[in-house]
């Protein structure tokens, strides 16, 4: 018996996580409740269990991003792994055959692969090649074929070990969703191979030196370059057949084009030495080093970058600034900081009036504190601030709960307690949702002006900023303040620009007479 393990619904507003590892390899034995993955969302990382004891069959790959409710592998429960000690046996008596093995293995699963999910306006691809010839035997995650869109190339891996049969040829132009290859699982592929190399011994020197490569004989790839580097050549005008690749089976690369093209160069300038010399002396060598490095992308960060690219083109937003005057504050702090941090053994902040002053200005501006359902608006009569934090693993947005209910004091204290657990990566999933309007801090990085992207569902954050010394006009006379920039970028569906501008000069007045925060006008 097959037990599916999906993805678990983790998050009222997560609809996909990404595969951050396995703990376990595809066909280890696992025990019931025993951690087999690791699973990472835009807002947190959390663990997955094994639902029962068994045989780990893994279904999607590590790193792929998989919908709430897909299934993530399989667990064959005992008793069901038994028929894969049988396959040595199932060897031995298809040796002395040819043609028997195949049909012997026929009976063994097919994997159809399909064209994934590439983007959200990506509707078909083209197979740019073939790295596996049909019939080979193929590894599970062996990168079996390179796809294009109009918008990128990337790799096919394979979802199973097995036989390969390609389906889609080389050059088409598949929809999404649409059937490239079928891989067929079992051990006849490896076992044929032994049985054919006796049969022609005498034509084996000549096929060793194309096998050098470690990836069997000579293939199309050789001398075939990547798209981006087929473009260099072109551009450059160099034929590819003069081009050594370094790549996969040979295969021409970014950087093979990019070397063959300076090559190319120095044949043509060699008949004029004069117009040699004066090409050098235009441009000199570089002086220093010029290292590169590539690093991958970490999933957080990929989801992060995906749904931030999502708020861009789904909302009609814009950005509304106006300054605020920090110095009657900044009195306060002065004044009171120490009598505060006695009393509630916390330091009194800039965020605990900011946030105060939004909970104010969002129950005067209910729009502000409401977000789009489908064809609805939905307001809410409270206040759940996010605050955007800064963590090892990227930005997270920890959630303040009934902001409007806290003081001061209450405040700062759950701020500094998100903080510190975003910061040891021991956030829970339900301190990250449910927000209802968001503030940002790039001041403390030393940002002066900036337009904040809105944290969906919500529709709009604020933005603070450093504070500057600068020469303001203050009842006919110029004096230095310390001044902030405040930005607010919202929603234009459901905010209008009077609210927005509104919302935003009140919390400017509640932040220049701190008084009105404690007295409620």
């Amino acid at each position: 018996m097959s037990l599916e393990v999906k993805v678990p619904a983790v998050g009222e507003s997560i609809t996909e996580v990404t595969i951050a590892q396995w703990l376990k390899k595809d066909g280890d034995r696992v025990e019931m409740d025993e951690v087999i993955a690791e699973l990472e969302s835009d807002k947190a990382t959390f663990e997955l269990p094994a639902e029962g004891a068994g045989i780990l069959r893994i279904v999607a790959p590590e790193g792929e991003t998989v919908e709430v409710g897909a299934t993530l592998c399989r667990i064959e429960e005992d008793g069901a792994g038994s028929p894969a000690p049988a396959s040595p046996a199932a060897e031995a008596s298809a040796a002395p055959q040819e043609a028997a093995p195949a049909a012997a293995q026929g009976g063994g699963e097919t994997v159809e692969m399909v064209v994934p999910t590439v983007g959200e306006s990506i509707t078909e691809v083209t197979i740019a090649s073939w790295l596996k010839n049909d019939g080979d035997r193929v590894e599970m995650d062996e990168v079996i074929a390179e796809l294009e869109s109009d918008k990128a190339t990337f790799e096919l891996p394979a979802e199973a070990a097995g036989t390969l049969q390609i389906v889609a040829q080389q050059g088409d132009t598949v929809e999404i969703g649409g059937l490239l290859c079928k891989i067929v699982a079992g051990a006849g592929a490896p076992a044929a191979k032994p049985a054919a190399q006796p049969s022609a011994p005498s034509a084996q020197p000549a096929a060793q030196p194309a096998a050098a490569t470690g990836y069997g004989n000579q293939t199309y790839a050789s001398g075939t370059p990547s798209p981006a580097a087929g473009k260099i050549l072109s551009e450059k005008g160099i034929n590819a057949a003069d081009v050594q690749g370094t790549g996969r089976d040979g295969r021409i690369t970014k950087e093979d084009a990019q070397s063959a093209q300076k090559a190319a160069a120095k044949p043509a300038a060699a008949p004029a030495p004069k117009q040699e010399a004066t090409a050098a002396s235009e441009a000199p060598a570089a002086a220093g080093e010029r290292n590169q490095r590539r690093e991958k992308m970490s999933s957080l960060r990929k989801t992060v970058a995906r749904r931030l690219v999502q708020v861009k083109n789904e909302t009609a937003m814009l950005t509304t600034f106006n300054e605020v005057d920090m110095k009657p504050i900044m009195d306060i702090r002065s004044k009171y900081k120490e009598k505060f941090k006695e009393k509630h053994e916390v330091g009194l902040g800039f965020m605990s009036f900011f946030t105060k002053a939004c909970t104010v200005a969002l129950q005067e501006w209910p729009a502000v504190n409401a977000q789009i359902d489908g064809n609805e608006m939905l307001f809410n009569d409270f206040c759940d601030i996010s605050i955007a934090v800064s963590s090892p693993k990227g930005l997270v947005v920890p959630v303040i709960r009934n902001a409007e209910s806290l003081s001061l004091d209450g405040i700062e204290k759950e701020v500094i307690r998100l903080a510190k657990k975003a910061r040891d990566g021991k956030l829970s999933i339900e301190e990250m949702t449910g927000g209802t309007f968001t503030i940002t801090n790039g001041g403390v990085f030393g940002s002066m002006m900036s337009t904040p992207i809105i944290n969906a569902p919500q529709s709009a954050i604020l933005g603070m900023h450093n504070i500057v010394q600068r020469p303001v006009a203050i009842d006919g006379q110029v004096e230095i303040r310390p001044m902030m920039y405040l930005a607010l970028s919202y929603d234009h569906r459901i905010i209008d620009g009077r609210e927005s501008v509104s919302f935003l000069v009140r919390v400017k007045e509640l932040l220049e007479d701190p008084m009105r925060l404690l007295l409620g006008v």
